[in-house]
């Protein structure tokens, strides 16, 4: 008898529990990444375009989801020269930095999600570039309106875990102010809706 009502309750409330997961698809025409490279002599940014992505929540809890980033789509915003904006580019483009015709996508894709309260989450997850895949975890705030949800953050990730060494100080000596930090951000403002 109690297996029985046991299988009721697990038949009757399953249809439920599924029910209250929901999936956003990620709004790419509005959805921006910007990246900040910094050297000693100064710093560059630009934007990189999403692919695609969706984001599951249950209730006003993001539970899962991933995105996909175009890396070919690499743009240089600070450099105002069109020369030099190319060069840095294709400079980005290449096996120094992103190999993009071999790697010409990036994938982020949500493990865990910490809720904060507050509309604050920490949002851990994997993060695959130019093939290799790491474990990242950054602070996120999620904003709801009627059937969209934003989302914001910043990533502040160590180039060298995926194999991007150009002008990094813990490969190459005597680099002086040809020196480019480890270290560069991945700025979030992604939108999603039902």
């Amino acid at each position: 008898m109690k297996r029985l009502l046991l299988t009721l309750a697990l038949v009757i409330g399953l249809p439920g529990l599924a029910a209250a997961a929901e999936t956003y698809q990620l709004d790419v025409q509005q959805s921006q990444i910007e990246w900040v490279g910094k050297k000693v002599t100064g710093q560059h940014n630009g934007l990189v375009t999403l692919k695609g992505g969706q984001v599951t929540l249950d209730g006003q809890k993001v539970t899962g989801g991933d995105f996909k980033i175009d890396m070919k789509s690499i743009k240089v915003l600070d450099l105002t020269d069109p020369a030099a904006n190319q060069k840095l580019t294709n400079h980005l483009n290449s096996d120094d930095f992103f190999s993009t015709a071999s790697h010409p996508e990036s994938v982020f894709k949500i493990t865990s999600v910490k809720d904060l309260g507050g509309g604050k989450a920490e949002i851990t997850g994997d993060l695959t570039i130019k093939g290799i895949t790491k474990a990242v975890t950054f602070p996120a705030e999620l904003s709801f309106q009627g059937d969209k949800i934003k989302a914001t953050g910043t990533l502040k990730l160590d180039r060298t875990l995926w194999n991007i060494r150009y002008g990094s100080g813990k490969f190459f000596q005597g680099l002086g102010d040809k020196l480019i930090y480890d270290e560069f951000e991945l700025k979030l403002n992604l939108y999603a809706k039902k």
